[in-house]
């Protein structure tokens, strides 16, 4: 483990943004609630669960266009276990109702098919145990009879035993792929660092919860091989490591990486780890730095057409490849809690500028609404470099004006940009990102509204979305609408703190986990 110095990385990012001071170097932040803005995303929440509820529940997901239903996360109510967390938060109690009732009816042991340990992870698990520390804390008050309580975290463990299976392999590397009847390994030879190190918030949680250190400890071993990579060539830089790992040794396969989809949420997790306990994580939060530090230096870029823009670029060992994702725009979010986690305003101050960035996806197309993957040309590489190729002719106006060309046009009700909106506004006060994120719901609102619904959609940029992929993601529910709600809502004590009261984090499926300090939860598990 290598601890990098903080101080050397502001004065790199200062020079990246020399813009005027943000908010937050003044003041501490003020929030301006919208109760009308926040009404309506409640209004967008129970039309998508009275569509689920009326033609999917208690299957996984609505098909909003027809008014059908799709058993794509194992049949096990994805949806409403995805807007669990989300009901509570809103206060919405005949919802909440309607999925405590269901809750001790989930048959975990059975299913029909391939079960992925980290989407069951980030969902069910996620969201149960969620559920469980919102219940028993803020919301003790509401009238919940305590065996429909218990069976929440009941149903959490009796999950994680089936999914234990997974962690059998000779190095401790979970293999993601998963058959239950009964639960059995899937015969992977190789797992990748998003589905390793996006697995240890949630059972280190129940562990603390349960008092049974196994989930913990199956957890941190395996994510104990991506804290400390082997060989050398899995960590091209400082931090930023390949993608694949063997389940028989726990050593990379390859260099190849970035901040989007398959490596994403490893580095989202490592400082979510620090703020959930910084006693047993501060080794996470040494890597996270490590990985920030060397994004900053290596993998900042400009586009040529936009040089004011800040994305982040791709690798493939240490070459850069300039395109992006929607996924990828959580970390600007990522980038400000830990600016606010580490006291560090460099940090935060650089998320902003990858707020901005992103934005900027949202603005450009037709609809208002980013595509789920971008790409560029970057200002200070060679121009005629194999890297580096200039935007396709029938793109090329596109990219004038805009800095990015669109190389997949889908929108899948994903949260990313709204979610780092969110946290740019909880860490400055600044009410500009509350105006983005309202213009990104209402670009939303009316482009996906479908049917009995919300869909996604085939391309951002053509007028109306050019037709209905005819499905809405259990996520819509989890995070576009919380984040869209959360940025509106009065302050409580699930929201984003920016003076060290965090009382909660959240996962990469936007449950709110209790951190372990807030109610003397802490284990030594190691």
């Amino acid at each position: 483990m290598r601890s990098l110095s903080v101080g050397g990385s502001a004065a790199v990012l200062l020079g990246l943004a020399a813009a005027a001071p943000p908010p937050h170097k003044h003041r501490a932040p003020h929030y301006a609630a919208s109760q009308w803005r926040a009404d309506a995303v409640k209004k967008a929440f129970q039309v998508s669960w009275d569509g689920y509820y009326k033609y999917a529940f208690p299957h996984d997901s609505l098909r909003p266009v027809t008014n059908r239903y799709a058993d794509d996360r194992n049949g096990w109510g994805a949806s409403a276990v995805d807007a669990f967390s989300t009901a509570l938060v809103m206060e919405n109690w005949d919802v909440v109702d309607q999925i405590l009732e269901y809750v001790p009816t989930i048959d975990f042991d059975n299913t029909t098919t391939e079960v992925s340990l980290f989407e069951t992870t980030i969902r069910y698990l996620g969201g149960l145990v969620s559920a469980y520390d919102l219940i028993t804390s803020p919301f003790t008050a509401h009238s919940c009879k305590t065996s429909d309580v218990d069976a929440i975290l009941r149903q959490a463990t009796r999950l994680a035993d089936n999914l234990k299976v997974a962690f059998d392999t000779p190095s401790g590397v979970p293999d993601n792929n998963l058959y239950f009847n009964p639960p059995r390994k899937g015969g992977s030879t190789t797992n990748g660092i998003a589905t390793i190190g996006t697995l240890v918030l949630e059972w280190t949680r129940l562990s603390d919860l349960t008092d049974d250190a196994e989930y913990a400890k199956l957890a941190q071993k395996a994510e104990s091989y991506l804290l400390r990579p082997q060989p050398e060539s899995g960590e091209p830089f400082p931090g930023l490591l390949g993608t694949n790992v063997r389940l028989s040794d726990g050593q990379f396969v390859d260099s190849n990486g970035g901040w989007g989809g398959g490596t994403d949420s490893f580095y989202e997790y490592l400082i979510k780890m620090y703020l959930y306990d910084p006693e047993r994580f501060a080794e996470y939060k040494d890597r996270w730095i490590a990985a920030a530090d060397s994004s900053i230096k290596y993998l900042v870029s400009h586009p040529t057409t936009r040089p004011d823009l800040t994305f982040l670029a791709m690798w493939q060992g240490k070459e850069l490849r300039f395109f992006s994702e929607h996924l990828a725009c959580f970390n600007g979010g990522n980038f400000i809690l830990g600016g606010l986690t580490l006291n560090e305003p460099a940090y935060t101050d650089f998320g902003l500028a990858l707020v901005d960035g992103c934005h900027a996806t949202y603005t450009a197309t037709a609809t208002g609404i980013g595509p789920e993957i971008f790409a560029w040309q970057d200002a200070r590489q060679p121009l005629n470099a194999t890297n580096n190729p200039p935007a396709p002719a029938d793109h090329a106006g596109f990219y004038n004006a805009s800095g990015f060309w669109i190389t997949n046009g889908n929108y899948v009700l994903r949260p990313e940009v709204i979610e780092s909106y969110y946290y740019a506004y909880r860490a400055t006060g600044d009410t500009k990102y509350q105006e983005w994120a309202w213009e990104a719901f209402e670009r939303v609102n009316r482009t996906c509204r479908a049917g009995s619904g919300y869909s996604s959609i085939r391309d951002v940029n053509q007028p109306g979305g050019g037709g209905f992929h005819d499905f809405q993601e259990s996520f819509w529910f989890a995070e576009v609408l919380k984040y869209s709600y959360l940025i509106h809502a009065e302050d409580a004590p699930w929201q984003v703190k920016a003076d060290h009261t965090n009382q909660f984090v959240y996962n990469t499926e936007a449950h709110p986990i209790r951190v372990a300090g807030a109610w003397g939860t802490a284990k030594p598990w190691r």
